[in-house]
């Protein structure tokens, strides 16, 4: 008896076995919750420190929104604006001048910013305030002619001391942000027949300004935290109102939380300009600008509502 084998029949079909579930265990980073912890700690042994130090709290908002306070703002954000307004068209200036080829223009720029950032502006402040004992007159011919102390107002000191050192920091700025730009682009430009300064207008500088931008805005900030030190030449800015008003109200210490209240203040509501500015000059240079603050916190709402509608 023979017995046919159907040698094309295969194995009974059975389902291939899926790749098993991997089990993965986060890794546990104990060194974040250790220094967590050593935050925490550090955090409440300095509000319990201020907590029993002799310190009127009550003064800082009674003083707030008091009138002298508020116009030593108005003079910190007016000597912020004008001496960012003088370094940066000094910047500019002394940025194009460094990378001319003209060796007596570029020597003149480098000098001087070797001068103005290798010396401190409270030394350049005092310096100014000082060249009384130096001139004692300032003739301009039939358009000017005074004393060296009625000219040299504590305004005026404080407009060059902090707007031409700036002036040498905004030049490096720019400089970068020129370089920072392909000089295909200016060969192109050059071709199509445009002059150096149209190019420079046109297409260098717009293009330069995502890499001015940023730093422009940290030296915006600290401008407005430099003023402070204008107090020495007898300007009433917000630091030298507070110094006053502690002094005759008897609450020295108070009145300096309370304008470092104020410049934080100031200084957060320039930043979040700041990173509007860049969000800005991001448009084209990267394929998704930014989130903004608002929409990450909407995102966060969003993820949160949608957790919990899947937990239920």
């Amino acid at each position: 008896m023979t017995v046919d084998i159907d040698k094309t029949a295969g194995p009974a079909d059975v389902p291939p076995a899926g790749p098993e579930a991997i089990r993965a265990i986060p890794v546990r980073h104990y060194g974040r919750w250790v220094s967590a912890v050593v935050a925490i700690a550090l955090l409440v042994a300095i509000v319990y420190a201020f907590s029993q130090g002799k310190i009127n709290w009550g003064a800082i908002p009674d003083y707030f929104f008091d009138d002298r306070v508020l116009q030593g703002v108005g003079k910190t954000l007016m000597l912020t604006v004008l001496s960012m307004l003088i370094g940066v068209v000094g910047g500019i200036l002394l940025a194009v001048m460094r990378l001319s080829k003209n060796p007596v223009t570029s020597s003149i720029a480098w000098f001087y910013i070797w001068f103005f950032r290798g010396t401190p502006v409270l030394v350049q402040l005092v310096v100014w305030f000082n060249l009384g004992l130096v001139f004692t007159y300032i003739d301009l011919g039939p358009i000017y002619k005074d004393y060296w102390s009625s000219f040299m107002t504590p305004l005026l000191t404080a407009l060059l001391g902090l707007g031409l050192n700036e002036a040498a920091y905004m030049a490096e700025i720019c400089r970068a942000g020129l370089l920072s730009v392909d000089e295909g682009q200016t060969e192109a430009a050059h071709a199509l027949g445009m002059s150096h300064g149209k190019t420079l207008r046109r297409i260098i500088i717009p293009q330069a300004m995502r890499v001015i931008v940023p730093p422009t805005g940290n030296e915006v900030i600290n401008m407005l935290k430099t003023t402070s030190l204008v107090s020495v030449v007898q300007y009433s800015e917000l630091f030298r109102v507070a110094q006053d008003i502690g002094q005759t109200s008897g609450a020295p210490a108070e009145m300096l939380f309370l304008a470092a209240a104020w410049y934080l203040l100031l200084t957060s509501v320039f930043s979040v300009g700041q990173f509007y500015l860049e969000r800005y000059y991001a448009r084209g240079s990267s394929r998704q600008l930014p989130p903004t603050p608002w929409q990450k916190v909407r995102a966060n709402v969003l993820s949160l509502s949608g957790r919990k509608g899947v937990t239920a």
